[in-house]
């Protein structure tokens, strides 16, 4: 996966004249900050540091996010939304990504703590639709956050104080119109963010579209944990400040996509948890299913079966 041609392009305008070595330390030292428990509003201070930001992380929380909403799209065939809030919004990548989902947005609200990053956003947007979103420096957890058919919450969830996340979800919740899409680092605490929202979701009511293909308890106990990957491609720009060799990276992520009861929702399927094992006799698979954890083995002599298998990757249903 990579960035939208006119996105890329806008990164490519701001980088125009900028110190590679400049921006290399500040992504390191911005990489650091996260790492302490550090959030954007202080570890993004102005305008070098947000575009260090946007070239070193912007392509992985784009890929993560623009692969959640593609499925949540699959989930929800129905679904059209005109109407998007953005919460933690950053440097607007996921705006980007839902953009590209539904081309019906008509309206976007863009509401983050940092300054810097709204400001980025502003100008990555110039010239495009995404150009007359409303940006609003805000805290999650205040409440009375704007209402939007389409709510999301990409990487965000970390930023919030632990002690208020549930409020902060809450929030969310009562903002979502229709679908609610929370994204974090495929981490052991990234999902467990995400659970803690997903059993909260269902205790309001929301319908879960994906990635749980039940409403029950998760089947996975530790140290296991349940989280996805999507492969990106990187500029030469992006592997420079990441002192990286190969042209991809492999962004791993957790996520949860809730829905009001009152839209319709595909069937739902087993997920495949892991990346399959395929073997001269067959291959074998590691699904989440309505009744919980499965091992699945679909033998190579089933032609039919094995070809379908044969398509399946970490993250779809089988």
């Amino acid at each position: 996966m990579d960035l939208p041609a006119a996105l890329r392009s806008a990164i490519d305008r701001e980088l125009a004249g900028v110190s590679r070595r400049d921006l290399t330390e500040r992504t390191a030292a911005t990489t650091a900050a996260y790492r302490a428990g550090r959030t954007s509003a202080t570890a993004i201070k102005g305008r070098e540091d947000a575009l260090a930001y946007a070239l070193a992380r912007l392509p992985a929380t784009y890929a993560a996010t623009a692969t959640v909403l593609a499925e949540a799209a699959r989930m929800a065939p129905g679904f059209a939304p005109t109407s998007l809030l953005d919460a933690g919004a950053g440097p607007g990548g996921g705006s980007w990504a839902a953009a590209g989902t539904w081309p019906s947005l008509r309206q976007v609200t863009w509401m983050d703590s940092s300054p810097p990053f709204l400001d980025l956003a502003w100008r990555l947007a110039a010239g495009t639709p995404l150009a007359d979103a409303d940006a609003r420096r805000a805290d999650l957890t205040a409440g009375n956050l704007p209402g939007a058919d389409l709510v999301l919450a990409s990487y965000a969830l970390a930023e919030i104080p632990a002690g208020a996340q549930d409020r902060g979800v809450a929030a969310l919740w009562q903002a979502t119109g229709g679908v609610l899409a929370l994204v974090e680092p495929g981490t052991p605490a990234g999902y467990a963010r995400i659970l803690a929202a997903r059993d909260a979701l269902i205790g309001e009511g929301g319908t879960i579209l994906a990635p749980c293909p039940h409403h029950a308890a998760c089947p996975l106990a530790a140290p296991d944990w349940c989280h996805f990957s999507v492969r990106l491609a990187r500029s030469r720009d992006h592997r420079l400040v990441k002192a990286a060799d190969v042209p991809f990276e492999d962004e791993k992520f957790a996520y949860v996509v809730a829905a009001r009861p009152h839209l319709a929702a595909a069937p739902r399927a087993p997920r495949v948890l892991a990346r399959p094992r395929a073997g001269k006799p067959g291959i074998e698979l590691k699904l989440c299913a309505e009744g919980g954890l499965e091992q699945r083995f679909v033998p190579r002599r089933d032609k039919a079966a094995h070809a379908a298998a044969r398509r399946l990757d970490w993250g779809d249903s089988f």
